[in-house]
């Protein structure tokens, strides 16, 4: 495999670049959007095709340089279904595999940090990419932007360090100099998290902390929610909220959304879609009674023949994607449009009632 590790400066945040030898075939890990020529010239140099640009999470300490890299090389982005936002081209969830040339990235989900980070893992367990999540010697702050302490401690003892020992620990950043640390090492040494720390530790640890606002949040995290380019239709607008029929509220990125608890008493009188694929529909989170399904790789074809006052709730798991179909679907010009917050995961949550089995066929094709 090649891999190398890249540097900024001014965020000290790692950039990392890994490739499949044969077949050329690479991937990119938290870019910056200020390194993006450095990072286009060492592709070249390597003669690489970037087919995946992934985020670990939405940075709030720089802009991200996915969305740039998506324009020069045609790649495709990655984030988690979780990061509240449906712009990724890709939106993945634990268990996932990101797959370049022979080579591979288990998805596995480590919230705490945002309820979006993700660590990346080889297939082989020998490297993990663990973004804000376990630093070296250190962790992610939980402050901020769905920061919680319990969550971020029970993610790092259950998906970190039950890696192997030798396992490679490869964080989003380090101010010290620092490039590399092993599973073992932060077992035994990192003050925070190691060292027999328990999560009541961990929690009077972080509450302690007292640590400065991060003086690019303001900027990098409305950024960060669209890749580092910030575009797209204006969701703001009354028109494409339509407020007039439901009560959509607007997401940190633009999505227009309604509760769970609307859509289940608006079931039988709205059209829900929902754009997972079809073994979801059966699986552990299992479906709303009635639902129409297209998955959402087939959701803009299928809706060129529907009406485009016709009002939709768009449900995918977590939010992730129906957010991106709820914004295709007003770009095509729907303007009674949702996504359902927090997705079935919600609605499991709040034990409203689901079912199992086939669904109902897509909407029919309205004047």
């Amino acid at each position: 495999m090649i891999f190398r590790q890249l540097f900024d400066l001014e965020s000290s945040t790692y950039t990392y670049l890994l490739a499949d030898e044969r077949t050329r075939r690479a991937v990119i890990i938290d870019p910056v959007v200020e390194q993006v020529d450095r990072d286009a010239q060492l592709l070249e140099e390597l003669d690489l095709e970037l087919v995946y640009a992934l985020d670990t999470h939405v940075h709030a300490d720089h802009v991200t340089g996915v969305g740039r890299l998506r324009e020069r090389t045609g790649c495709k982005s990655v984030l988690s279904e979780r990061a509240g936002t449906g712009w990724a081209d890709v939106l993945v969830k634990e268990g996932d595999v990101i797959r370049f040339g022979e080579l591979g990235l288990e998805v596995r989900e480590t919230p705490g940090h945002t309820d979006g980070c993700l660590t990346y893992v080889t297939l082989d367990h020998r490297m993990a990419f663990t973004g804000d999540a376990l630093l070296i010697r250190g962790s992610g702050r939980t402050d901020f932007q769905q920061g919680d302490s319990k969550t971020l401690y029970a993610s790092v003892h259950e998906k970190i360090f039950t890696l192997p020992d030798e396992t490679l620990l490869y964080p989003g950043h380090d101010y010290r100099g620092r490039t590399v640390t092993t599973v073992g090492e932060e077992k035994r040494n990192n003050p925070r998290l190691g060292a027999g720390k328990t999560r009541e530790d961990f929690v009077a640890i972080m509450a302690g902390l007292h640590l400065a606002y991060p003086k690019k949040i303001d900027v990098a995290v409305p950024a960060n929610l669209f890749g580092g380019v910030p575009r797209g239709i204006d969701v703001t607008a009354e028109p494409h909220l339509g407020r007039s029929w439901a009560p959509v509220e607007r997401s940190a990125s633009g999505i227009p959304e309604l509760p769970p608890e609307w859509v289940a008493a608006h079931s039988g009188e709205t059209p829900i879609v929902d754009v997972r694929e079809l073994a979801e529909l059966d699986g552990d989170l299992g479906h709303i009674q009635g639902v129409r399904h297209v998955p959402l790789g087939a959701l803009e074809a299928a809706a060129a023949t529907w009406g485009r006052d016709t009002p939709l709730v768009i449900v995918c798991r977590s939010g992730g994607r129906s957010g991106k179909g709820a914004l295709t679907l007003a770009a095509m010009g729907f303007h009674k449009v949702a996504s359902m917050r927090g997705g079935m995961t919600a609605w499991n949550a709040r034990r409203l009632p689901v079912v199992r089995g086939a669904a109902t066929g897509p909407i029919e094709a309205r004047a």
